[in-house]
């Protein structure tokens, strides 16, 4: 795995974990009572978006290095999914 490959696999599992991470405790503006106005009632009224940044980082290196691991020292590549089997044949040297 390159720098380039690491690196967008990483970016990619952070932006999961955080879609999965953003929702989780946030209190509403209708729960509150206080609707700001042009808002939907059910707008956050802290998001804490820095705060579960920071989590998501955490939680995205630990399953990047596992992820990463897996991909390295295990010897899976690309040719473990060609399950149609529509990449040509290695050319042995």
């Amino acid at each position: 795995m390159g720098i380039t490959s690491a690196i967008v696999l990483f970016l990619v599992i952070w932006f999961m974990i955080f879609l999965m991470i953003l929702p989780l405790g946030n209190v509403t503006q209708g729960d509150t009572g206080e609707v700001e106005p042009g808002t939907h009632r059910s707008a956050p009224m802290d998001a804490r978006l820095g705060h579960k940044a920071k989590w998501t980082t955490l939680w995205a290196f630990a399953v990047w290095a596992l992820i990463a691991g897996a991909i390295l020292y295990s010897g899976i590549g690309v040719r473990d999914i060609d399950w149609f089997e529509r990449m040509p044949a290695r050319v042995s040297d």
